[in-house]
């Protein structure tokens, strides 16, 4: 583990204690989240929207949550997905894809929103800082049918899916003291809190595996890989979004005498001019039937 993930998940006893004296910053991190979103008119678009959020900062599987539902929908219905598109070097509201076809490169779009438009055939991405544009742009589209990224704070009218890791907080808490960026009690709040592990398996499998493939990622809280890895021979971690090193892929690739780069989904996206040889770690979320119902009955209403 990280400090950071040590701080939040496993904390030391020093390490709680910075989180008791952080405290008073959490309670109006907390309160100023609850106000902004209770105090915003709600806001009907006349379009189905289906919002997958988290409670938690960092990684929880809204991606790939996203992914294996379009995939059951867009057969049904013209689905569209709206993002913020972080980590991207552009601004505003940027049609990632539509019907399918891939209108701008990675870096415009960001590596969750490139890496579901690359995977969804006949689905819009748009990505817009202000989601209310991003909605409005999809139904201009065509879309009959929303998928909202991180969109619980956001007073729609919508279906409010929230994502609950298995890999719980340490402390109740919001930031800084905690990882919650909104009160847990707001798991009361939502249409469908879905438990990973029970609501949502993930299943895995190596492309292109080697015999010594070095683990190269750069997404959030990188250890929540560990139950699905195979073994490797080091580990290279990069911040969330960052971008890749060549050269310090290369050199990590030389030391430990590596004949593969093992990466996940979201990192291929920023690596298709790496001359090194990459395996994938093709995870693979399967949804639970009761939740798939649950959201076309909303739908069918």
């Amino acid at each position: 583990m990280t400090w950071l993930e040590r701080y939040f998940y496993a904390p030391t006893l020093c390490q709680k204690a910075l989180a008791y004296a952080l405290s008073p910053l959490s309670f109006v991190y907390e309160k100023i989240a609850t106000i902004k979103r209770q105090a915003a008119p709600l806001e009907d678009f006349k379009i189905p929207i289906i919002s997958v959020g988290n409670l938690v900062a960092g990684g929880s599987g809204k991606t790939p949550f996203i992914l294996a539902l379009a995939q059951v929908l867009a057969p049904l219905y013209q689905t569209a997905v709206v993002s913020r598109g972080y980590g991207r070097a552009s601004r505003g509201l940027v049609v990632v894809s539509e019907g399918g076809k891939v209108l701008v490169e990675q870096n415009m779009a960001g590596d969750e929103a490139f890496l579901l438009a690359s995977k969804l055939d006949t689905c819009g991405v748009v990505v817009s800082e202000k989601r209310k544009e991003g909605v409005l742009e999809a139904k201009k589209m065509g879309a009959q049918v929303v998928l909202l990224d991180d969109g619980f704070r956001f007073n729609f009218k919508k279906l409010n899916i929230l994502l609950k890791p298995q890999l719980q907080p340490y402390f109740d808490f919001c930031l800084p003291s905690g990882v919650y960026r909104e009160s847990p009690k707001c798991y009361a709040l939502a249409d469908l809190v879905v438990q990973e592990g029970v609501d949502y398996t993930r299943h895995t499998q190596v492309l292109n595996p080697t015999e010594r493939m070095l683990l190269v990622t750069a997404i959030a809280n990188p250890t929540r890989l560990d139950p699905f890895l195979p073994p490797v021979v080091g580990r290279l971690y990069f911040k969330d979004h960052a971008r890749f090193s060549l050269k310090r892929l290369e050199q990590a690739y030389t030391q430990h005498n590596a004949t593969s780069l093992l990466v996940t989904a979201k990192d291929t996206v920023k690596l298709t001019n790496c001359p090194l040889p990459l395996s994938l770690l093709d995870l693979r979320l399967e949804i639970a039937p009761k939740i798939l119902q649950s959201v076309l009955d909303y739908l069918a209403r």
